[in-house]
């Protein structure tokens, strides 16, 4: 599972069982992460990682939108 949970909290996350960070094109996204089915083996694990994507969600700003 992808999860967008911001950058103050990247760090923190980083150290939680089966949680990685997302990398693109060779640089690492700061506030993106992936978890991995050991890190959201109880529903308290997986609560947990979706609480923290909704907090984000929040205060998250739209990508700017491509023109064509």
């Amino acid at each position: 599972m992808m999860c967008r949970i911001g950058p103050d909290v990247h760090e923190d996350a980083l150290k939680k069982n089966g949680c990685r960070p997302m990398i693109h094109n060779g640089k690492m996204m700061k506030g993106f992460v992936f978890i991995s089915e050991e890190g959201m083996k109880s529903k308290k694990d997986f609560e947990y990682w979706i609480r923290l994507a909704l907090d984000f969600n929040k205060s998250a700003k739209a990508s700017p939108k491509k023109r064509n």
